[in-house]
Parts: C-alpha cells; structure tokens; sequence
C-alpha cells in the first residue's frame, strides 16, 4: 500500500492511501463501458428514426465516443468533486497535491491527457506511468498536479482499535458538540495527534496548538478541564466516535 502526505491549505500534513493501478484501471474500464453503451443508443435511436441512412453507424459511433469521451470525464470530475461514475464504484478520487481543491482547469487538463494516456496508446502509457511513478502519476495527473487516492471510510475503525473505545456505556462523552464536525475533520485531527507523537518537535507542536485553539473556537468551548492541547484532541476524537457510531 503505497501513500502521499499532502499539505492542506491550514499547513496540516495528512496522509493518504494512493488507488492503486487495478483501481485505477478498473475505474476507466467501468467509465469507457458507460461511454460505449452511450455511444451505442445514440446512433440505433438515429436508426430507428430513420436519420441515419446518410451516414454509417461506425462512423456515428466514433463521434459520439470522441466527443462523449472528453465530456464525460471532464464534467463528471467536475461536478461530483474529482469522481466519474467508475471512480466512484471503486471509491478513489482525484486531489491536488498542493492541498487546493481541483479547478476546473485541471480536470481539462486530465480530460484533455486521457486521450493520450487512454486512448492513443490503448492504456499502456498510463498504466507505466502509475506503476512507474512515486505519486502513481499519469500524464494527465502531472500536467495538472494531482493523483489519485483511495476514498475509503476507514477512520471509525481505525480511530477505535487506536483509542480503545467500546461503547458509551463505558465512556461518557465531554464535548457533545463535536458532532458538527466531519469526518474529514476527524481524520486531519488524528493524522496531527500522529504526526506530533512520531515527531515530538516545536513545529508539529505548535500545529496542534493551533488546530487546537481553532477549535475550541469554533466548538465554543471555553473550559477544557486543564487538558493539554493533545489530550484535548484525543478527548474531541473519543468523543466524535461514540457520539456518531
């Protein structure tokens, strides 16, 4: 299992899992069979119309499918935050390695690339290039600076076997407001309590003092029983898991 840490835009590293290539291909081969199935209806309801006398259905489905093609993964990726209908089955996404979210001139830049990567060398190009790279990398996804990560809710499990947490019989929870935060916030919270227990330096101490008092902010919370700021972010995460499962 190969992974990325990516610097968000608060300075907060966190780790991803990289898709892997069979993910990765197996997400285009579900895309390209959407595609092709599209492709297909277009020219039989032109037949059925009677329209499509003038012209042959090869040549009706190759428009569709070139045309149909870039558009699929450009708007897809676009509208559903960096995910085709294959990406989505195989929960993986596309992300930026600068932390920014993806604009839409960079998934033109991997619609524009897929062709090359997809199409023009049947999949082989890209396919050396993920195995190839450190960031698992198409051309697509180094023209536009991103890759592509695996999208899998793993944290309530990982977060339990870490904190030890059973039920809410066993635990009561200090801060019920944690609830209004995501589950993404939880992961950004783990990953700083890792990276500060792995690194106890001034930096990574300061980072969780900053989150910390952001969200003690945010929460309202005045009070924090004397904890320090990596025990309160270990309270906020106990809390998050029992509140939410």
């Amino acid at each position: 299992m190969q992974t990325i840490e990516i610097k968000t835009t608060q300075n907060v590293t966190i780790e991803y899992e990289l898709a892997s290539l069979w993910e990765r291909g197996l997400s285009t081969f579900i895309d390209l069979c959407i595609i092709s199935l599209a492709c297909l209806l277009v020219p039989l309801g032109l037949s059925a119309l009677g329209l499509a006398k003038l012209i042959s259905f090869q040549l009706i489905f190759m428009i569709c499918f070139v045309s149909f093609f870039f558009g699929y993964f450009f708007l897809l990726e676009s509208i559903m935050g960096g995910q085709t209908l294959g990406k989505r089955i195989m929960n993986i996404r596309v992300v930026r390695l600068d932390g920014e979210i993806p604009t839409v001139n960079d998934y033109l830049l991997r619609a524009v690339f897929q062709y090359v990567d997809t199409i023009l060398s049947a999949g082989i190009l890209a396919a050396m290039l993920i195995s190839s790279t450190t960031r698992q990398q198409r051309m697509g996804d180094m023209t536009a600076g991103t890759t592509v990560i695996r999208k899998r809710n793993n944290l309530r499990v990982h977060l339990k076997s870490v904190l030890n947490i059973d039920t809410r019989e066993n635990y009561e929870p200090v801060y019920p407001q944690v609830k209004i935060l995501s589950e993404q916030d939880m992961l950004t919270i783990k990953q700083v309590i890792s990276r500060l227990r792995k690194y106890p330096n001034d930096a990574h101490g300061e980072v969780a003092a900053a989150l910390a008092s952001s969200l003690k902010e945010l929460l309202d919370i005045r009070e924090t029983q004397q904890l320090d700021d990596l025990e309160f972010l270990r309270t906020l995460l106990r809390d998050y898991i029992v509140l939410t499962r």
